[in-house]
């Protein structure tokens, strides 16, 4: 086969350091808007941006051009100097070091982006805190973690 092809679908999901709750309603439409900016120009194309007071998820199609690793550096480091400068409640702004990051099928894309268009409802309504959440994730995903090195 001369052509490469590829459609690889991925969620991403990280959470500010110690999960701070930096996020609010001040700043977090315009940091989506960021984080789909930063995956635009990597050719990673944002088809979902969300996320809940301390954390974010982003369903994505991945670029055959870029490693997940300069992705993720690149997001969490162009976002955390963007936020600083917003105001002075934001100069303590942190992203955790880790992250997790999840195959989507396509046939279950709309699900994936329902879940994440309704992460406040997800946080409030369910009273489910992100701990929680991203142990199930890794429960479904069969991702064993070890939690002394998750949760910074």
């Amino acid at each position: 086969m001369g052509q490469s092809l590829n459609r690889v679908y991925v969620h991403i999901i990280f959470s500010t350091k110690h999960r701070a709750n930096l996020i609010d309603k001040n700043i977090e439409n315009d940091l989506y808007d960021y984080l789909g900016g930063i995956c635009k120009g990597m050719e990673c194309y944002p088809v979902q941006i969300g996320g809940y007071r301390n954390h974010v998820h982003l369903l994505c199609l991945l670029s055959k051009k870029i490693n997940i690793t300069e992705l993720l550096e690149n997001i969490k480091k162009r976002s955390s100097k963007w936020i600083k400068t917003k105001g002075v409640q934001y100069s303590n702004f942190y992203w955790q070091n880790g992250y997790g990051i999840f195959s989507v099928q396509y046939s279950t894309l709309d699900r994936v982006i329902y879940y994440i268009k309704n992460q406040e409802d997800h946080h409030t309504k369910g009273k489910v805190v992100f701990k929680n959440e991203f142990r199930k994730l890794m429960i479904e995903n069969e991702m064993e973690i070890d939690e002394r090195y998750v949760w910074d």
